[in-house]
């Protein structure tokens, strides 16, 4: 099994100079489906994150409220407003024609960021578990939508997605606690784990571990401030930015983790205590820069 250590070489393998010309598009454009009646930031996080990773292109979906809520942020951020107060059923097929229509829009530049802000209703589970069947671009499987994948782990075997639990969310996921296990245990349960869902994984955690099954790549950035609430989504979005672009799967899984990580470092050295997740979003071009 191979593991290695990821590092700032890594950053800039995947952020290469661009070419003198080029088009809207070409680097790529993220859909970010989240948010409920009472939670609105969680898909905000995620597309800011987004935006500073270097997508071209970030469109919000959620119920009406959290939308509103969130255009009102910035006017860089295009939410696109549902009826209800939490994604269902009736949401499915405009969900799927969307993620349709990103990727012939953005010639197959495309992908979706999931789960941030759901809610856990067995309605809205049902939809993500049918949406992971369905679509047809990359997607990064985050927060509530983890949930619905450990009901129904079939709807992500052999797609092209990367999931992103923390130890708890693992657990969930595969039955297995990891949060006590030694360093070289967690790896070796995190590949297992990767390779019998036919999956991606991001374990998060002190040291990140990556691995699709096969290799494994380590993330040793970070700050014990990451902690708070909203990174989680920040590297959803940093990582889905990365999937829009065209980084394959375990690069875009383990870089995005570095990046969120390394920026929550220098976030946590001038923050400390009063970090907070869009500290990390404004660190973002200093990592990749």
């Amino acid at each position: 099994m191979a593991i290695r250590t990821i590092t700032q070489q890594d950053v800039k393998a995947v952020y290469k100079q661009r070419p003198a010309e080029v088009k809207k598009y070409d680097y790529g454009l993220m859909l970010v489906v989240g948010g409920s009646e009472f939670y609105s930031g969680a898909p905000a996080l995620s597309a800011l994150a987004g935006w500073r990773a270097g997508v071209d292109m970030v469109y919000v979906i959620a119920p009406k409220r959290a939308a509103d809520i969130i255009a009102s942020f910035t006017p860089i951020l295009a939410a696109y407003p549902v009826d209800g107060d939490y994604l269902g059923s009736q949401h499915l097929s405009l969900l799927l024609a969307r993620a349709l229509a990103a990727k012939e829009v953005a010639r197959e530049n495309a992908s979706v960021v999931i789960g941030g802000g759901l809610g856990r209703t067995e309605e809205t589970l049902q939809m993500v578990s049918q949406f992971l069947e369905q679509v047809e671009i990359p997607v990064v499987v985050d927060a509530d939508a983890i949930h619905a994948v450990a009901k129904n782990k079939q709807s992500i075997m052999d797609k092209p997605f990367v999931l992103t639990p923390n130890t708890f969310e693992f657990a969930l996921l595969t039955g297995r606690e990891v949060r006590e296990l030694p360093h070289e245990k967690r790896i070796e349960v995190v590949r297992e784990e990767a390779k019998k869902l036919h999956t991606t994984i991001v374990l998060k955690a002190k040291t990140d571990i990556i691995s699709n099954g096969e290799g494994v790549l380590l993330v040793e950035a970070g700050s014990p401030y990451l902690s708070i609430g909203g990174t989680g989504d920040t590297l959803a979005g940093i990582i889905g930015a990365l999937l829009a672009r065209k980084v394959d799967l375990m690069a875009a899984a383990a870089v995005g983790a570095y990046i969120n990580s390394a920026a929550g470092e220098l976030a946590g050295r001038k923050r400390k205590d009063s970090m907070i997740a869009t500290d990390v979003i404004e660190e973002i071009t200093n990592v990749i820069a």
